[in-house]
């Protein structure tokens, strides 16, 4: 007769580590080092690959070569498993969409772009600095459910005239895409006198004067900790995408460094635009920025995926949601009955749980569990010692009828990390490369009756 082991049942250790759980948390993800990476491939410092192929994007200048440059935006957003479209609208032209769709109100839509054509080598602040941060806006919240849908465009031939922004405007508005607003990035890496100013640009058509507010009031959240200085600019220059939207009659606002205040890139519409001109804290403020506004308007639903585990049972770390529990190993297949917060399999095998709360519905890292059986014969003879111990633990005590005959190590997650033959009454095992934590002792005799002891490496 076996019964599962009981102990530890009260000690719980976390296999999948916590998650953001506000918009504060999502603003904090916004990783400088990631924004340095992205910005320096898409200005052709660095050497890149796209869809496996080396690239070096030293060039994107609309009809002469930007293509790689339009690809290797399709491929990192299609990785984040975001819907995309090549927007061909003319011979030369190509925008690049990609589309997160709200589980709430689906046809309310909130646009986030920028042009990422250029007019010269490099051209890291126009506009890779855009590109860039809407890529890592992307990164940080497409792993959340959201409300309403985002868009995250990316426009060409901006340069030579807003067309492709121009021709993706004048689409939504013949199709009546509900687009609420246009948060439009162009230039946002240069702060030469480190004031910390930047410029809204913006004019009354819709509802933009109040999505600049909205804006302010995410700059002014105290609990977010922004160190940035606005300047409305109103009325605002016409002279970026954000104008092909306000030509259709939409909600459109400029966000981007202080044109207002003459701070100008002295590298600006040439191949001296090049990243070691960046003031990268103001570069990552600006675009901590960016994800604070756009994560306010998306209204994420945060549901914690994290899984804590003791010897006998799995638990999901979210409360109060709704619950599936599922076969990783036969392709996630729903376990009957197992709907509950905490699940205790029955077999060894690898397991996730499905949590639903609200329209959203988000799934574990697959988790390996091990049962550990016990027999209700103990070999209570055996003495195990010292415990707990720090380099090595000694196993003796055993009549030859009771003599321990095989050991075995095994995690608090269920991973064997030693196994061993015994042929003495007496062996030691020697700990000193395993981790301080807490073990189970498998002891196993002629009969093959077992004992599990729990085992402490201080």
């Amino acid at each position: 007769m076996k019964k599962r082991l009981l102990y530890l049942s009260c000690l719980l250790l976390t296999v999948v580590s916590t998650q953001a759980q506000s918009i504060t948390d999502l603003i904090n993800q916004t990783d400088i080092s990631r924004l340095t990476t992205t910005v320096r491939e898409f200005s052709g410092e660095d050497p890149t690959t796209v869809y496996g192929n080396p690239e070096i994007i030293l060039n994107r200048v609309s009809n002469t070569g930007n293509d790689v440059a339009a690809y290797y935006i399709k491929e990192r957003m299609e990785n984040l498993g975001l819907s995309v479209e090549e927007h061909d609208y003319s011979s030369g032209g190509k925008n690049i969409i990609a589309t997160q769709f709200g589980v709430t109100n689906p046809n309310d839509i909130y646009l986030i772009s920028a042009h990422y054509d250029s007019v010269a080598n490099y051209c890291a602040d126009d506009n890779a600095s855009g590109v860039a941060a809407i890529m890592e806006l992307a990164r940080i919240l497409s792993v959340h459910c959201t409300d309403n849908t985002i868009v995250y465009a990316f426009w060409d031939e901006e340069e030579s005239g807003l067309n492709g922004s121009a021709a993706y405007a004048q689409r939504a508005n013949t199709d009546g895409d509900n687009i609420l607003g246009v948060f439009n990035i162009d230039m946002m890496g240069y702060d030469g006198d480190n004031d910390k100013n930047f410029d809204i640009d913006v004019r009354p058509f819709a509802q933009s004067i109040a999505m600049k507010d909205a804006i302010i009031d995410v700059l002014n959240n105290p609990a977010y900790g922004f160190d940035l200085v606005v300047n409305v600019v109103n009325p605002g220059t016409t002279a970026s995408d954000h104008a092909s939207f306000w030509g259709q009659g939409y909600s459109a606002v400029l966000f981007g460094e202080s044109w207002e205040q003459g701070d100008v890139t002295p590298g600006y519409h040439s191949s001296s635009d090049r990243i070691n001109l960046f003031n990268m804290p103001y570069y990552h403020q600006m675009c901590k920025l960016v994800v604070g506004y756009m994560a306010t308007v998306a209204n994420p639903t945060f549901i914690d995926t994290s899984v804590t585990q003791n010897a006998t049972t799995l638990t999901a770390t979210q409360s109060g949601a709704s619950y599936q529990w599922v076969d990783c190993n036969a392709g996630n297949v729903p376990i009957s009955g197992a709907i509950n917060q905490n699940y205790s399999p029955t077999v060894s095998g690898s397991y996730a749980v499905e949590i639903t709360n609200g329209n959203c519905t988000k799934t574990s890292s697959c988790i390996t569990f091990n049962v550990l059986e016990v027999s209700e014969y103990n070999l209570e003879v055996i003495n195990v010692y010292p415990n707990p111990t720090t380099n090595s633990v000694t196993i003796s005590g055993a009549s030859s009828e009771d003599q321990v005959r095989s050991v075995r190590l095994v995690t608090l997650t269920g991973q064997e990390v030693l196994s061993k033959k015994v042929t003495t009454l007496s062996t030691t095992i020697n700990l000193v490369t395993f981790p301080s934590g807490i073990y189970f002792l498998e002891l196993r005799n002629n009969a093959n009756k077992k004992r599990i002891i729990k085992l402490i490496k201080e």
